[in-house]
């Protein structure tokens, strides 16, 4: 029983654990006067953390490498760009829920902050490992062009640049914890209160990722290392040991309010249960009744039914007081064998279970969640050629997401895609349980070697074989059990990264001229289209990228409608009152228009009029 504290709160422990919530990677320990440990601010980190510039000052060790103040601003710092629809790519398009979304993770992460802002209950991802051949996303961690100049260099067809971090890189571990470091920060905005990551990785970065992950979502809540055995055979011609597993890391978002969710009973499990005696409560198992630790008050004689008298085991003691002893013998949960002369035994009945279903264990073997040669098998089935290294099986994925105890609403986002495993497993998931989990798969659409057979079967890059796994998979998803899989949402939004619909366009005054001020009347790009600009002030707004979407026709004007009047947008040219007041009678909850949609001024202040009038609750914006 906790005593009552009998004293003021502490506002400085307070506002510690405040600034801890916001920033976790900001909290370190010291030890006080009395030399007991206790949480304090690293305020270096948390200047870092507030400014867009790297703060000077000595990088000493707590976990640190070069570059890692750089990954912060990086993470911190603002970007132009928009998300596109590609609504030739998706499938049913107007009502999915899912998204697939083409670019790099950082810059897409960003562009979801306020749209997925704490909504997201799972997040999986398989980074590239860091195994000295794999291509490491190349942000802005470097702080010379003389560093630069050091690594070898490749651009995707975009212009983004990647680089090879080979074992010789003297920045080896560095680069790859500066590429994971920014993107956790983000991600960990995205995850809800109750959420939890998983992050698959090799030990060539396991140590750092976990410390990485410590500082970003607090030491206090890892919830495992959840140990996959990849390989169903050992390696003989392995020079020392055979490396069978990988790691999957798993922190929660706050262990407080993170419910993990258990597996299903096996009846291995349930048959360890029976009921020799008949009991009424049901099937039991026994457990010992005596323990190593000394204790007067356990220390007593046991008359069996029998008579036969039964001390506790030299040098031990039983589990149970007396009192509490006899208070079991009375309820009939003391049990003495088939013939009453045994050992005595705690009968535990099933139904006294405080879970329902079974705690999962830190080591996941494949014949439970499959090995790497099931991913594999699964997705060259499902293409007809091998087309993608390293996929994860289903198994595995479904074991995880019963683990992040999803209800029928949560988002589950995977930003390093890949062959799109997860997508599969949450419509097969969906499929089993009828649950409507959504997706959101992020992927660089890295080109395929030329020489792949993925290149020569049609896949240009990693992008088109998710997305032709996801249209396969749900497709044989639905063939295989119709019935129950009527309502089941096989479909994705594909959007793609781009830079802002928004002209940026930067002149001396000397460079205007009145002809000159004619083309500069649109702001919006020449290639943009409407669903393009309302998918950037989705963006803008903060709204989900994956809600239902339809468009009509009005005097001829092409009216958008998001959600049901969420947000009502128009982007045509000279727009009528009379369009105006057809939307304004809808009473939106956003209006947007486009800023040269209006022949003036005055007819601009007209709508603002015109919605104060109709509908005085609108928030009317223009672009």
């Amino acid at each position: 029983m906790d005593k009552m504290r009998m004293e003021s709160v502490d506002m400085t422990a307070q506002n510690i654990e405040k600034i801890g919530s916001l920033f976790p990677n900001c909290i370190t320990e010291t030890i006080d006067e009395n030399g007991k440990g206790k949480k304090v601010i690293n305020f270096e980190l948390l200047k870092q953390m507030l400014s867009s510039d790297i703060i000077d000052g000595n990088e000493v060790y707590e976990f640190t490498w070069v570059g890692k103040k750089a990954s912060i601003v990086e993470a911190n710092k603002p970007i132009r760009k928009t998300l596109r629809p590609c609504k030739e790519e998706s499938v049913n398009w107007d009502n999915t829920e899912n998204l697939y979304i083409e670019g790099d993770n950082l810059e897409v992460l960003k562009l979801l902050q306020e749209s997925y802002l704490n909504k997201v209950k799972m997040i999986y991802i398989d980074p590239p490992y860091n195994t000295g051949n794999d291509f490491i996303y190349n942000d802005d961690f470097k702080m010379t062009s003389e560093e630069y100049a050091e690594e070898i260099s490749e651009l995707d067809e975009d212009g983004n640049r990647m680089f090879k971090n080979t074992d010789t890189n003297g920045r080896f571990h560095s680069d790859w914890c500066s590429m994971i470091y920014s993107r956790l920060m983000l991600a960990r905005n995205l995850l809800s209160d109750d959420g939890v990551i998983f992050i698959s990785i090799d030990d060539n970065e396991q140590a750092n990722l976990k410390k990485c992950c410590e500082e970003i979502f607090g030491a206090q809540n890892f919830v495992a290392q959840l140990i996959w055995e990849r390989a169903f055979s050992p390696k003989n011609d392995a020079k020392f040991v055979s490396n069978s597993h990988d790691y999957v890391l798993m922190f929660a978002k706050n262990i407080s309010q993170y419910i993990i969710g258990r597996l299903p009973r096996t009846a291995e499990a349930n048959a360890r249960y029976s009921n020799p005696d008949n009991d009424p409560r049901g099937v039991w198992m026994s457990s010992d009744i005596s323990v190593k630790t000394y204790n007067a008050e356990c220390d007593y004689p046991i008359t069996t039914p029998s008579g036969r008298i039964i001390e506790p085991p030299a040098g031990r003691c039983w589990s149970l007081s007396k009192k509490s002893f006899l208070e079991r013998l009375q309820d009939n949960r003391i049990w003495f064998g088939p013939d009453g002369n045994s050992v005595p035994r705690i009968k535990r009945f099933l139904t006294d279970l405080k879970h329902d279903g079974m705690a999962p264990t830190s080591i996941m073997f494949f014949k439970d969640v499959g090995h790497s040669q099931e991913g594999a098998q699964e997705v060259s089935k499902l293409l007809n050629g091998g087309y993608f290294n390293g996929p994860k099986p289903q198994r595995l994925m479904k074991r995880l997401l019963t683990l992040a105890n999803l209800q029928s609403d949560a988002i589950v986002l995977d930003f390093f895609s890949g062959s799109a495993s997860v997508a599969h497993a949450v419509m097969s998931q969906n499929a089993e349980d009828s649950k409507q989990i959504k997706y959101i798969m992020v992927q660089l659409p890295e080109n395929t070697d030329k020489k792949s057979e993925a290149y020569k079967a049609g896949y240009k890059n990693i992008c088109e074989i998710g997305k032709e796994r996801i249209r396969r998979a749900g497709k044989k998803i639905k063939e295989e059990a119709p019935l129950i899989t009527q309502n089941l949402d096989i479909g994705f939004r594909v959007l793609k990264l781009d830079d802002s619909n928004m002209n940026e366009v930067y002149y001396s005054p000397d460079d205007y001229s009145q002809g000159f001020l004619n083309q500069l009347e649109s702001n919006i790009k020449e290639d943009r289209t409407d669903l393009d600009l309302l998918f950037g002030c989705l963006l803008d707004w903060g709204l989900p990228l994956s809600l239902p979407y339809s468009s009509e026709q009005i005097e001829g004007c092409t009216v958008h409608n998001y959600n049901d009047g969420d947000l009502i947008a128009c982007f045509d040219e000279n727009i009528p009152n009379s369009v105006i007041k057809e939307i304004a009678k809808k009473e939106p909850l956003r209006a947007v228009f486009r800023d040269s949609g209006f022949a003036s001024s005055s007819s601009k202040i007209n709508v603002g009029e015109i919605f104060k009038l109709m509908a005085p609750d609108t928030t009317v914006k223009v672009i």
